[in-house]
């Protein structure tokens, strides 16, 4: 179990910088496909809001492959310690 969280670790690490890639390249195309402003505001929200998404999927990838997911807390009080 413990190598398969660290591969869907770095599955994740892997899988944020290319949706990243993949959502800039596509806004940029559509941006020059249809210049006006609705598409402009439409894609800078998307940017805007998916990259916070992508990069905590990258931090969520590098904490899998750290092992901090390896032993989960079973009550409240042992998050407190």
């Amino acid at each position: 179990m413990k190598q398969i969280r660290k591969f869907f670790g770095l599955l994740c690490m892997l899988m944020g910088p290319l949706s990243i890639y993949y959502l800039m390249t596509t806004a940029i195309d559509e941006i020059n496909h249809k210049p006006v402003i609705d598409t402009k505001i439409q894609w800078i929200v998307f940017v805007i809001v998916f990259i916070p998404i992508a990069l905590g999927l990258i931090l969520f990838g590098y904490y899998a492959m750290k092992g901090e997911y390896e032993r989960l807390p079973e009550s409240s009080a042992e998050i407190a310690d």
